[in-house]
C-alpha cells in the first residue's frame, strides 16, 4: 500500500501531501495519525517553512464518512470512538497552530468539511481560483461545529454561519475577499506560486516568525482547546441522532436521505 501521508524537504520547505485521492484524502483515523505524528516531528526540527497540499484533483473532503458508519457498531453507538476521533482531529488541527513555523495549504479543487477545516487551520492559504470551499455537512444532518471553530477565526462568524447551516460552497474568489484565502492563482501554477510564498518565508528570520505567530495565537478571545472541546462534544451529540445516521448512509449509498 503506498503511504498515505508524503513528506518532501527542499531545503529548509518541506512539504507535506495528503496522498488517498481516491477516498477525496479523507481525514480518516490513519491519515490523522500520520498527520500528528508528522507535525510533532516538525515542530522540534530547523525547518523553516511547511506546504501542505493534496495529491489528486480534490484537496480533502474532511472525515471518512464510511469510518464512521462503521463506528456504530460499538454497544455505545459509536460514542466512545466518535469522541476520540473528533478528539485526535482537535489535536492535529491544534498542533498546526501551535507548530513553530509558518504552514502553508495549497488547494484546489474541493476542501470541505474537515477538509475546509485543516485549511482554516494553516497560517495561510493559497487556492487554485477554480477551488471550492464549504462545510457541509448540514446536507446530511450533521452541523459542522468542529470545523466552524477554524473557520470563524478566519472569516467573520456570520459569513461562517451562512456556510454551515446551508451547506452550500464558497468560491474562491469569495474566499479570498472574506479573508480565507491570501492568495489566488490558475491550476496550472498553482504549485509555483505557493513554493514562492514559501520561499519569502524560508529567507526571514526564523526566531521573528516563530514569535509572531505565537503571539497571534495568544490573542484568540478564547482558548482553542476549550473551544474544539466544546465542539467537538457537539459533533458526537449530533453524529447519535438516528436521522444524521440515515444521512451518512444515504449520502455513502448516493440517494436522498429518509427523514422523519
Amino acid at each position: 500500500m503506498p503511504d498515505i501521508l508524503l513528506r518532501h524537504d527542499l531545503g529548509p520547505i518541506t512539504t507535506l501531501t495528503l496522498n488517498q485521492p481516491e477516498t477525496i484524502n479523507a481525514l480518516s483515523t490513519a491519515m490523522l495519525t500520520e498527520l500528528d505524528a508528522a507535525l510533532t516531528d516538525l515542530a522540534g526540527s530547523a525547518q523553516r517553512v511547511v506546504i501542505l497540499r493534496a495529491a489528486g484533483r480534490n484537496f480533502c473532503a474532511g472525515h471518512d464518512l464510511r469510518e464512521i458508519q462503521g463506528l456504530r457498531n460499538a454497544p455505545d453507538q459509536g460514542r466512545a470512538a466518535f469522541a476520540a476521533l473528533f478528539d485526535l482531529c482537535a489535536q492535529v488541527m491544534q498542533r498546526i497552530t501551535a507548530l513553530p513555523q509558518p504552514v502553508i495549504a495549497q488547494v484546489q479543487g474541493v476542501a470541505t468539511a474537515g477538509g475546509c477545516q485543516l485549511a482554516a487551520s494553516c497560517d495561510m492559504v493559497v487556492a487554485a481560483d477554480t477551488a471550492r470551499f464549504g462545510v457541509n455537512g448540514v446536507n446530511i444532518g450533521l452541523f459542522c461545529a468542529t470545523p466552524f471553530v477554524a473557520l470563524s477565526r478566519k472569516i467573520p462568524p456570520p459569513q461562517a454561519f451562512e456556510l454551515a447551516a446551508t451547506g452550500t460552497f464558497l468560491p474562491a474568489q469569495r474566499a479570498e475577499a472574506l479573508g480565507l484565502v491570501n492568495r489566488l492563482t490558475p491550476p496550472d501554477t498553482l504549485e509555483a506560486v505557493t513554493l514562492d510564498l514559501a520561499q519569502t518565508l524560508a529567507s526571514k528570520l526564523p526566531a521573528a516568525l516563530h514569535l509572531g505567530k505565537r503571539s497571534i495565537a495568544a490573542q484568540s478571545a478564547q482558548a482553542l482547546a476549550a473551544a474544539y472541546a466544546a465542539a467537538s462534544a457537539t459533533m458526537v451529540e449530533n453524529l447519535l441522532l438516528p436521522d444524521t445516521d440515515e444521512g451518512i448512509t444515504a449520502f455513502l449509498a448516493k440517494r436522498p436521505p429518509h427523514w422523519a
